[in-house]
């Protein structure tokens, strides 16, 4: 093999562009007993999940409850905007209280069942009710817009609401390192001033400048490992959960944050909002036409009849759920395409391919991962790539050992060689 080769010629000694050492395979660890059951049973969850995101608002739709909160919040809301802004207040605290038992089995029951989560009942009912508070603040507004365009341009509002997606989106990645994330963790400069400098200067490689690093208290929810680039321009951020640091060392650290660098250098947040827009396009599209057949069919047993009126809103959700769930074998295709080249582009800036197979092993046994699933639900849902091809994947790539400079070498300046 090359790296046989190129290990016997050097030695011990790396070079200043990579090391030898980075080229020895990491073998994909054997999936134990508890991984597969928390894996397959996942899958079952997942699909009763997918049905009762559409049977629950599709009975409040056709039973005409819909139609009776309208009432109550026409009442209590006088104007418009009262009313849309009741009726939010109203939907989102009835959706909170049926899915409350779910959502504690699945978000609380679970983890900690199988080792997962380190989170109290009390901290999970807490972050549980700041969500619904963030939830209804935001809905209230979000759900004027579609309405008032409604109102007064019912043929072209799935356009216009289309093309808003975009500055909706960049909006909402400016804001969130901010004023939301840290209602929910607390986000702090990292203790090991060592490793923020090689981060800040791996950042500094990639032309991800003036970023600042986050160490965030992860460890009082869950043993799971995460990191991510995160914010645009003022709110640009670069965050290390802290159980990643506890559990990974320095160069597999680094690798992960290359991978996130990667989305971050190659556009995909461009890309996805860009896709986000086209695709919300499509979808309201097909919505409004949609909506308007079933409403000349049913309108009389919802309750309402016409778009116009907020007791439609769990038409729209209805509808919306469905295309994106046929859409969703479609999404998942392009969200691996991107952490695939994501994961090329961090073997390319850090020549650590030892370093990254062993952070995904780890990552695997740490999150109870199958690392090979079957085919149909890796193109069905699967956003990224299963654990194993990434792990095949780092210890296969290394085009630098032929004298090759990759994909990406324009995207980041070189490693710096001692002098």
């Amino acid at each position: 093999m090359t790296w046989m080769l190129i290990a016997v010629v050097l030695g011990s000694q790396p070079t200043s562009d990579w090391d030898p050492a980075e080229l020895v395979p990491v073998a994909v660890p054997q999936a134990s007993a508890q991984a597969m059951e928390y894996y397959q049973s996942g899958v079952w969850i997942w699909a009763g999940l997918q049905a009762w995101r559409l049977l629950v608002p599709a009975a409040i739709l056709f039973t005409g409850f819909s139609g009776r909160i309208r009432d109550v919040s026409r009442r209590v809301g006088r104007n418009t905007f009262g009313t849309i802004a009741v009726y939010a207040a109203l939907y989102l605290g009835l959706m909170f209280v049926i899915n409350l038992p779910i959502d504690y089995m699945l978000g609380f029951v679970r983890p900690h069942s199988y080792g997962l989560s380190s989170q109290t009942p009390g901290r999970w009912l807490a972050q549980e009710l700041k969500s619904l508070g963030v939830s209804v603040i935001g809905g209230v507004f979000l759900l004027w817009i579609p309405y008032r365009l409604l109102a007064t341009a019912p043929r072209r509002w799935w356009l216009y609401l289309g093309l808003l997606t975009l500055p909706f989106a960049l909006f909402m990645a400016t804001i969130m390192p901010i004023w939301i994330d840290p209602l929910f963790n607390d986000f702090a400069p990292m203790k090991d001033k060592a490793l923020e400098a090689q981060i800040l200067a791996l950042a500094d490689r990639a032309g991800i400048a003036e970023g600042r690093v986050f160490e965030v208290d992860k460890s009082r929810d869950t043993k799971t490992v995460n990191a991510y680039v995160t914010g645009l321009f003022g709110s640009k951020r670069i965050v290390l959960w802290d159980t990643l640091l506890a559990n990974h060392n320095e160069k597999e650290i680094l690798a992960v944050m290359g991978h996130e660098m990667g989305h971050y250098v190659l556009n995909h947040v461009a890309w996805g909002v860009s896709l986000s827009t086209l695709g919300s396009l499509v979808l309201l599209f097909l919505v409004n036409r949609s909506a308007r057949t079933i409403i000349g069919r049913f309108g009389g047993r919802f309750g309402f009849d016409r778009l116009s009126d907020v007791a439609s809103v769990p038409l729209l959700i209805l509808l919306i759920a469905g295309f994106n769930l046929a859409a969703l074998p479609i999404q998942a295709a392009i969200s691996r395409t991107m952490e695939h080249e994501a994961d090329r582009f961090s073997l390319e800036i850090t020549r650590s391919n030892h370093s990254a197979a062993s952070a995904f092993a780890k990552m695997q046994r740490e999150n109870l991962s199958n690392p090979r699933p079957a085919r149909f639900w890796v193109l069905l849902r699967a956003s990224h790539p299963p654990l194993g091809d990434r792990i095949d994947f780092c210890n296969s790539y290394h085009p630098w050992t032929d004298g090759l400079p990759g994909r990406y070498p324009s995207h980041f300046a070189p490693i710096p060689t001692e002098k």
